[in-house]
């Protein structure tokens, strides 16, 4: 057992992070210290723990802990800033949202560099620009700059003699570096599109537009049309993805606007980035707060926790009050010898910028209150009648402030092939995408969907009593699509398993509209007379069976691209597709003796014989 006492007094003097852990030794808190001996040991003094109730509420809580020594301050707060996002601790201010923001990626350490869609940095020498909050915008620049400069799109870096040409080469996408003998590519010019596309996505795009036009208007001045319309578009696309520019400063410096809205029920953080001195867009960011945590709080776990994945930092980021711990986070921001400021203005155009967007967020939370009452107000009726059938099922809610949760399955195949189970998961209005599950049936032969439903159900539900951490979790209630037949096989396995879960089926009429939910004991709840469940029940319904039909049509695409050819000793993809691209078809394989087969460039005596041997 963990003793507090003693291990306080092996605390070193020296800066580091400590990580305070629970009874079921879960991170709850990650914090840096200058002495990790004097920081740590404040947690378990009670004049610190009267200081303000969260930390009251943390000290309770805390079982153990441990700690790791830095050298510096700097390397403890780059730690704790990666250990705050691992363990995302309960009791640390967070940046809520969970999905990781796409970039753009130049790889500049290529002979012919390409420009790609990322979402992982590493260091390896290449350019990264973003993160970016839209990715459709990201994929359409990216298929901009590969279709306008025709550039490279395949990772491969080497060539054998024989190597053809993609699809894209053929149809102008691509210069063909693969094949350099036959398509010299000039790589001089090459390298000055990708100095352009650089300076783009560094926020000037006015000298990409210049040359743009220039080349434009020579094709045009040649009689070239098809050139110049591709020149065209190419700038209609560049001021498309400028559109979101509405003011420019005096200046024409880089930087971004960080300010902080905190109320009673609503805690984020609004970024305004400033490119080539215009305003461009906003991105809002959702934080986990407690009642305590100021706005200058939010701002600097903000500036933390979200500018450590960037590759590049603006040289100025505009905030409304001085930070605490000031100077070690612009120390922090500074990267491959750019100094970044954190700047507070007082007056001039930077202090009228920050006033602009002040303005800005007031507007945006007036929004953002109206439409999270009309949410409240849509959570509190659907739970009002889920309650309501929990209650018509036998099975009421003990708790019914709680937003209800809602399992539902859906199976898929073709005419019992690649049969698939789904299951979806929502919490009152809102889905619970991570917990999303989709199960490739294994033990069902032919279209059987009650028993591959029943497969499903048991290994999701086999999974829970085993203590599995991802299945742990029981739904109040199962909605199954379809109606009484998927409700009985449903009620077979949770009764085998003694598990007490009520279900109801989501009936269709004839023109596949939701029309009732069905009970286990045959009696229907007709949706026509409660339009609030009829919506519900609706979405449920096509959202558990678009999931279970892209899972089919995925796992059903790749199994109907699997060739005889696959099969064979000694065939590979490359020697199938050499194989194929001889002899145009199986058909054509499978005739061929083992000498014809041979002049296949990369087939071997032994690879011939094992051939012929398949087929014959």
């Amino acid at each position: 057992m963990f003793d507090i006492r003693e291990n306080l007094k092996k605390l070193p003097d020296s800066p580091g992070v400590y990580m305070h852990k629970d009874r079921l030794g879960q991170v709850i808190y990650v914090g840096k210290a200058v002495s990790l001996r004097s920081r740590v040991r404040q947690y378990f003094q009670k004049s610190y723990q009267s200081t303000s109730p969260k930390v009251r509420a943390l000290a309770a809580n805390i079982a153990e802990f441990e700690y790791i020594t830095c050298s510096s301050e700097m390397e403890a707060l780059i730690l704790e800033c990666n250990l705050i996002k691992k363990y995302m601790p309960k009791y640390n201010v967070l940046l809520r949202d969970d999905k990781t923001y796409p970039y753009i990626m130049v790889t500049t350490g290529e002979n012919y560099p390409r420009v790609v869609k990322t979402r992982r940095i590493r260091k390896d020498g290449n350019r990264y620009f973003g993160p970016y909050s839209d990715a459709g915008a990201v994929n359409e620049i990216v298929d901009l700059f590969n279709s306008t400069y025709a550039l490279k799109r395949c990772p491969a870096q080497t060539f054998p003699k024989s190597h053809r040409p993609c699809l894209n080469y053929f149809i102008g996408q691509c210069r063909g570096m693969c094949c350099p003998e036959e398509h010299a590519v000039n790589r001089e010019e090459y390298m000055k599109n990708i100095d352009e596309i650089i300076q783009f996505l560094s926020g000037k795009d006015k000298p990409l537009l210049r040359r743009l036009t220039d080349r434009m208007q020579a094709a045009s001045k040649t009689m070239n049309y098809e050139e110049a319309a591709r020149w065209r578009d190419a700038i209609r696309a560049v001021k498309a993805l400028s559109e979101t520019q509405r003011v420019t400063m005096i200046t024409d410096k880089d930087m971004d606007v960080v300010l902080a809205v905190k109320d009673e029920e609503r805690s984020f953080v609004v970024l305004f980035p400033v490119r080539d001195g215009k305003l461009s867009g906003r991105e809002t960011f959702q934080i986990q707060t407690d009642a305590e945590d100021t706005r200058r709080d939010m701002v600097a776990e903000f500036i933390k926790q979200y500018y450590s994945q960037w590759a590049v930092v603006p040289p100025e980021i505009l905030i409304e009050e001085e930070l605490p711990e000031h100077a070690l986070l612009e120390e922090f921001l500074s990267r491959e010898g750019r100094r970044v400021h954190l700047t507070v203005p007082k007056r001039g155009d930077k202090r009228a910028l920050l006033n602009l967007t002040r303005r800005d967020v007031a507007e945006m939370t007036k929004t953002l209150a109206v439409r999270a009452e009309t949410k409240r107000e849509r959570q509190d009726a659907v739970r009002r009648e889920m309650d309501s059938v929990l209650e018509a099922a036998g099975n009421p809610r003990q708790n019914r402030n709680e937003p209800i949760r809602v399992e539902s399955y859906d199976i898929s195949n073709t005419n019992g092939v690649d049969s698939v189970g789904a299951m979806v998961v929502f919490s009152g209005i809102d889905k619970i995408r991570r917990d999303y599950r989709r199960f490739k049936v294994r033990t069902v032969e032919g279209p059987d969907d009650y028993g591959s439903l029943q497969e499903v159900l048991y290994r999701r539900y086999k999974r829970a009593v085993d203590g599995d951490p991802g299945f742990i979790r029981l739904p109040d209630i199962i909605m199954m699509d379809g109606g009484l037949g998927q409700v009985h096989a449903a009620q077979t396995v949770l009764n085998a398993m003694k598990l007490d879960i009520p279900v109801v089926g989501m009936a269709k009429d004839d023109h596949h509209r939701t029309r009732a939910l069905v009970f286990g004991d045959g009696d229907e709840m007709d949706l026509r007379q409660h339009p609030v469940l009829f919506r519900y029940a609706g979405t449920i319904q096509e959202e558990v069976h678009r999931f279970a039909i892209d899972y089919h049509h995925q796992l059903h695409g790749k199994n109907s691209m699997h060739s005889a050819l696959d099969d064979i000793p000694g065939v590979g993809p490359k020697r199938r597709n050499e194989l194929l691209y001889h002899f145009k078809t199986i058909d054509a394989i499978r005739g061929a003796t083992e000498e014809e087969l041979r002049r296949v460039p990369s087939v071997t005596e032994q690879v011939a014989r094992n051939i012929y041997e398949y087929f014959h």
